[in-house]
């Protein structure tokens, strides 16, 4: 049977639905404007270019090509077409503005630009469930699909097997593994279910195995890598087969650093943790441009905010609290109050769900996050970053060091207002939350880049518009 291996299924998706809105949008125009007849031939405005972006940039932005958006189909089904309505209205807006930015564009007329706007969401929306749908049904035929050979079947194999369970890229892992007596016992767990994919080959032959179940990929995994033949791992890879480690592989598949079994010569040899003067002059540019902009179109929420606080009870509107940035250094961040006056007089505690601190109109800012634009602020005048780690409490850092290895490395960059951590684990208020977190901040700081804030900064609109866990 025709399988497709080596990719994720996010990737297959994304690729699915560039291919349908590429063929569909010279169709499209061809409606609005009969004269066209090829795609050579679409105007070279907003329009020849700004709906297939917008809505791919949405989609991506909304988490479409996310796991969980694979996994939950018809959740992501309902929301296909909020998201497509969201991209072909950018598209309308920035075709009518054109002729400001670009004194000799001209921007189609009213009627027409109805008319391409009701095309194209009627054929993207059309495009995306087609996409989806055929993207369930490879997973269901176990088409898309990936086999991995895992060495070692003890604890850190079950950790693998199940972090790829609940978070890998694919939804469809063959997993085989290979277990050797000298590298430690068989965790019971993986007996369980399914029989038989536990090998034990004389010789620690891992080729000969690796050819068996036509292995995607050979991940070292063992409790105990003591003694291990690396020629045998040699052979596979001149045979093609690639070798990754543990933790490199967990790394590149889940997007965060396994603390529970990272190994500190590991972090130290591999790549990554570099900040060189351009990337710290792209990142202040980043941050001075974005910030700007975003508080300018926010201006109204914050105002809005500031009314409704008054409106509400006396006291000050905004909130000052100590919080720590880049290597250690204490700020004062600016908040939108959403507690109650003197809600910490006997001291500072974990925000906590269903917190009776918070006011009527604090929940609402919190759930809705215009309680955090005023850090805008902070960011233009340099405490902070548009992208990094969350900022904490002084104490919360002091005592969050004390019983969690490499917190303080979280501090290499300047936190942020939003971050890979934000956007991919909910808001958390005890000291596992927070070692779930680092385990996320640390692989934003290791893989620091300008174009990794910019994927942060876009998915970032997908836990505003469908926010969980805010406290």
């Amino acid at each position: 049977m025709m399988r497709l291996s080596r990719t994720t299924t996010g990737t297959v998706l994304f690729g699915l639905d560039a291919l349908f809105v590429l063929a569909v949008w010279p169709v499209v125009m061809v409606f609005t404007e009969p004269g066209l007849l090829s795609l050579s031939a679409l105007p070279m405005d907003a329009r020849g270019f700004s709906y297939p972006l917008f809505d791919l940039l949405l989609l991506f932005a909304m988490g479409l090509y996310r796991r969980e958006a694979v996994v939950e189909f018809g959740r992501s089904l309902t929301r296909v077409p909020l998201v497509v309505g969201m991209g072909a209205a950018l598209a309308v807006l920035l075709s009518l503005i054109q002729p400001v930015l670009i004194p000799q564009g001209t921007a189609p007329g009213g009627q027409n630009q109805a008319v391409l706007f009701a095309l194209a969401f009627t054929a993207f929306t059309a495009c995306a469930f087609a996409a989806r749908v055929a993207v369930d049904l490879l997973v269901r035929r176990h088409i898309l699909s990936r086999r991995l050979l895992i060495i070692g079947a003890g604890q850190r194999a079950w950790d693998l097997v199940l972090m790829l369970g609940r978070e890998g890229s694919s939804l469809n892992d063959e997993v085989a593994l290979l277990h050797d007596p000298e590298h430690g016992e068989i965790d019971p767990r993986l007996l369980e279910n399914p029989p038989g994919r536990i090998h034990s080959p004389a010789g620690f032959d891992v080729l000969s195995i690796a050819r068996m179940v036509a292995a995607d990929v050979i991940i070292v995994a063992p409790d105990d890598r003591r003694g291990m033949n690396l020629e045998r791992l040699l052979e596979c890879k001149r045979a093609g087969f690639p070798v990754v480690q543990y933790l490199s592989f967990v790394e590149k598949e889940i997007r965060r650093i396994d603390l529970k079994r990272m190994d500190l010569g590991w972090l130290i040899y591999s790549g990554g943790f570099t900040f060189g003067a351009l990337d710290r002059f792209l990142k202040r540019a980043f941050d001075l441009v974005v910030s700007s902009i975003v508080l300018l179109l926010t201006a109204p929420l914050i105002l809005g905010g500031m009314i409704a606080i008054r409106w509400e009870g006396p006291g000050s509107v905004f909130y000052w609290q100590e919080r720590v940035t880049l290597d250690g250094r204490v700020f004062w961040i600016m908040k939108l109050r959403t507690m109650r006056v003197n809600a910490e007089a006997k001291g500072a505690v974990w925000a906590m769900e269903k917190d009776n601190r918070i006011t009527k109109a604090g929940a609402f800012l919190r759930r809705t996050r215009i309680d955090e634009l005023p850090q805008l602020v902070n960011i233009l005048r340099g405490d902070m970053s548009f992208v990094g780690p969350r900022p904490e409490r002084p104490m919360f850092v002091a005592e969050l060091a004390e019983k969690i290895p490499l917190y303080n490395e979280r501090h290499m960059v300047k936190a942020g207002l939003t971050g890979w951590a934000q956007i991919n684990y909910p808001y958390g208020a005890s000291i596992d939350d927070a070692r779930s977190k680092l385990s996320y901040d640390l692989y934003y700081v290791k893989n620091f880049s300008i174009l990794f804030d910019f994927v942060i900064l876009l998915q970032t609109l997908r836990v505003v518009l469908w926010p969980s866990g805010v406290r």
